[in-house]
């Protein structure tokens, strides 16, 4: 089963091949890509999904639980153990 690919061109010009209606474009995320901080650990769709939902900081990521940060489209279980170790190297954790 072959998905279909559309052109798409962002704001800023890009030229890109999208098969979902996912908005965000290859080249400005990399762009945008967070050079420390556990965000700069995790995949475009994971981070964007983060960043949606206005987690952007560790403290706020530390007030979900895994169960609910899974919940959120863009997230994986690859992501987890990711976020998990940036919570632990500053003392905190994911809610119970």
């Amino acid at each position: 089963m072959t998905v279909e690919k559309s052109l798409r061109v962002c704001k800023k010009g890009h030229k890109y091949y999208k098969s979902s209606d996912c908005p965000s474009c290859p080249s400005c995320d990399k762009e945008n890509k967070p050079k420390i901080g556990f965000l700069s650990k995790l995949s475009s769709p994971a981070r964007n999904a983060l960043v949606h939902e206005g987690i952007d900081t560790l403290q706020a990521l530390s007030k979900y639980t895994e169960k609910e940060i899974l919940k959120i489209h863009g997230i994986g279980p690859v992501s987890l153990p990711i976020m998990r170790a940036s919570l632990e190297e500053e003392g905190l954790s994911f809610k119970e």
